[in-house]
């Protein structure tokens, strides 16, 4: 890394932090682009004006384009994004800089509470209402990364797990797990016909049945805890007297397959070349 460049960046990161400042338009879309699962910025090592943007861990490289180093500088200076990996080169979305996306992307009475929490809006159920994401386990390990840099699970992984999640609970076949945020107003909920309903449950319910039965009896019992009761690795270790770290090598094998059942393909092609995902009907 260029001396100059590498100092700037550490000058940067030790000035007051402001994380309400106004950013420039190529600033707040880099920290758009780093809210990305994997995402990260490293300095272009022909270019050391320019920062390269990248996804996924070292085996595979998602290229996401470059910008100014000035842009990694201001959010630096802001606060809004934090170095790790080997030799901390890496510019990552920090806890602050999740809190101002959120914040920006709130409006109103949602917005004080979308700063300090993960607020999706969930519309699995008869009405759609706020959860905050980031009580589910599956969100905790999308962000996690190993030591090669990769997130413990990938997008496809993940969006298997919540699948599954969202027909739990459009089945009602768990209770209500978390803080009810039910009582804060989302658009489009209402009134719903109990008929129509009543099938949805039917057929969701359906759909976990064939989903835990293709996945298999032991993995299917503990994607209902990690997906549905929302309980952590640690937790689920402790509870089975499994060794400690297994329920992260055993969750990934388990969401693994889940992610085939639903057809959510995934292919790796190597460093610097896309990674390409094929999204079939769901079963």
């Amino acid at each position: 890394m260029n001396i100059a460049r590498h100092h700037r960046l550490a000058v940067a990161r030790t000035r007051p932090v402001e994380t309400s400042a106004p950013l420039g338009r190529a600033a707040e879309r880099l920290l758009d682009q780093l809210a990305a699962a994997g995402a990260y910025a490293l300095t272009d090592p022909i270019d050391p004006d320019m920062l390269i943007l990248r996804g996924g861990g070292e085996g595979v490289s998602l290229g996401r384009g470059r910008c100014p180093v000035s842009c990694g500088e201001a959010l630096l200076r802001a606060g809004l994004v934090e170095r790790e990996g080997e030799r901390r080169q890496r510019l990552v979305l920090s806890d602050a800089g999740g809190a101002r996306l959120r914040r920006r992307d709130r409006p109103g009475e949602v917005a004080f509470l979308a700063q300090h929490l993960d607020l999706v809006v969930d519309r699995a159920g008869e009405t759609p209402v706020l959860r905050d994401a980031s009580e589910s386990p599956l969100a905790w390990m999308a962000r996690r990364r190993g030591r090669d840099g990769a997130p413990l699970i990938d997008a496809a992984a993940f969006e298997a797990g919540e699948r599954l999640r969202r027909d739990l609970t459009q089945a009602a076949m768990l209770p209500q797990v978390g803080l009810d945020w039910s009582r804060v107003k989302v658009d489009g909920g209402g009134p719903r016909d109990p008929a129509a309903s009543s099938d949805r449950r039917v057929v969701a319910k359906e759909r976990v049945d064939r989903a835990l039965a293709t996945v298999g009896g032991d993995l299917s019992g503990l994607l209902i805890d990690l997906c549905g009761f929302l309980k952590g690795l640690e937790q689920i270790e402790s509870e089975r007297s499994w060794p400690a770290r297994s329920a992260k090598v055993v969750a990934r094998i388990a969401l693994g397959r889940l992610a085939e059942h639903y057809g959510l393909a995934r292919e790796a092609v190597g460093p610097d070349r896309s990674r390409s995902r094929a999204w079939r009907t769901g079963r």
